[in-house]
């Protein structure tokens, strides 16, 4: 399995591959280590743990409804259990370092966020209405969140930089950006999570499209060619 990492690359945050003996979330196993930095989270660390926390939400709710949507797609029913394993995992380091989960709502297509809710329940609803074109379409709505994940965990989401927070670029935030060995370890099996659903939704999507075919969507197409093995 590989999961992504940081490089910095003439200035701009990029995503460099590098293989790894096998991928605790994807597999379910999030156990994480007891060991919590003794240091509080500062505030850009807290805003995108509690970021993620609802973009996992978003991912698993997406799923759920597609899987209603297209039950005869087993691939969103697949996913969304692994969803739910990101979010809790999210969900248990947030509550290890103390602070109260930002998520008040497990209903699907409910984000509670003080400060990024409108940003998920927009989100949610722009990706369903997409995915009921068709279900390619819906495939490639799972692509797109699986590429959009793997940026947002690596770096600073340009929605947490366009707010104003104090968080002024993509480099200030995310994986990029903390020094915590226990944040670090969550993100990079995160990151190996969505780097399997990745493939998984591109191997559906071309079995319509010709094998090859896909175009990335939100990663550049090296990068998704990378994590393809192309």
């Amino acid at each position: 399995m590989k999961i992504l990492n940081k490089i910095l690359v003439n200035g701009f945050v990029g995503l460099a591959i590098f293989a790894v003996a096998g991928s605790a979330v994807a597999t379910g196993d999030v156990s994480m280590s007891a060991d919590t930095d003794d240091a509080a989270l500062d505030h850009n660390e807290r805003m995108h743990l509690f970021f993620m926390r609802e973009e996992e939400k978003l991912a698993r709710d997406v799923y759920q409804t597609l899987g209603t949507m297209y039950p005869d797609s087993a691939i969103f029913g697949n996913i969304d259990d692994s969803e739910q394993i990101h979010m809790t995992a999210v969900k248990s380091m947030i509550e290890k370092y103390g602070y109260e989960d930002p998520n008040t709502n497990d209903n699907v297509g409910a984000y509670t966020g003080e400060d990024f809710g409108w940003y998920f329940t927009e989100k949610y609803n722009q990706l369903v209405e997409r995915a009921s074109a068709s279900e390619l379409e819906a495939l490639y709505v799972g692509a797109f969140i699986e590429e959009l994940d793997m940026m947002d965990i690596n770096q600073c989401p340009q929605v947490i930089v366009d707010t104003d927070n104090g968080i002024n670029d993509v480099s200030e935030c995310g994986k990029v950006y903390t020094d915590k060995a226990d944040i670090q370890r969550l993100y990079s099996s995160l990151l190996d999570g969505s780097d399997s659903h990745l493939e998984g939704y591109v191997n559906n999507i071309e079995k319509i499209i010709g094998e090859g075919n896909y175009q990335a969507q939100v990663l550049s197409q090296e990068m998704v060619d990378a994590i393809l093995d192309r």
